[in-house]
């Protein structure tokens, strides 16, 4: 008998290797609860006791949040959406939540792209769901924001070598993703940052 046997209902709750991406399906619909409860939260208010935690990565491409707080939580933060929070919005269609709350008195609005989260938890009613979040984010992603940076090249002789430069550099990231990091931080320094 496995482990993962539960005593009370009578089953295994482990799935047994499959064919089929069903833990991967699992955690999607768990992300789609999640989604639900933010967004009923954000339309009806959190009723009674009910609150949430919230952890994401905060490296992850796309996180708009305070410098300061990102130097002070540079990988993860658990964030309380309880009393004191504004203007908690998902956009499914882009995939992200952004809310906004107070730390250390001084209001900040935070957006997060769903990919990013970690952890969803009502402690009320000791809901906690986690989530698969890889250490790279997917060079796939990163990938279409490199070629539109690309100057238009006046010479062909010039041009080749440039195109073979961007798809060397994309073909190295598959394996490391070192340079998706770097992109991904002069990306959010583009459009969010001071101007």
């Amino acid at each position: 008998m496995s482990d993962d046997h539960d005593e009370e209902n009578g089953f295994d709750t482990a799935i047994p290797d499959s064919l089929m991406p069903y833990d991967s399906w699992i955690e999607d619909a768990y992300r789609q609860v999640m989604l639900r409860a933010l967004e009923y939260a954000a339309a009806q208010g959190l009723p009674g006791d009910h609150h949430f935690y919230l952890t994401f990565r905060t490296d992850w491409p796309g996180v708009e949040m305070p410098d300061r707080l990102r130097a002070q939580y540079p990988h993860e933060i658990t964030i309380v959406l309880q009393h004191q929070f504004w203007d908690l919005k998902v956009d499914r269609a882009h995939q992200i939540i952004s809310v906004g709350l107070s730390f250390g008195g001084i209001p900040s609005t935070l957006v997060i792209p769903v990919a990013a989260v970690s952890a969803f938890a009502d402690p009320h009613i000791r809901l906690a769901l986690r989530f698969t979040v890889p250490e790279q984010p997917p060079v796939t992603a990163a990938a279409p924001n490199v070629v539109p940076v690309q100057p238009a090249p006046v010479d062909t002789a010039q041009a080749a070598p440039a195109a073979d430069t961007a798809a060397g550099g994309a073909d190295a990231d598959k394996g490391e993703g070192s340079q998706v990091v770097s992109l991904a931080a002069f990306r959010k320094k583009g459009p969010g940052g001071p101007g």
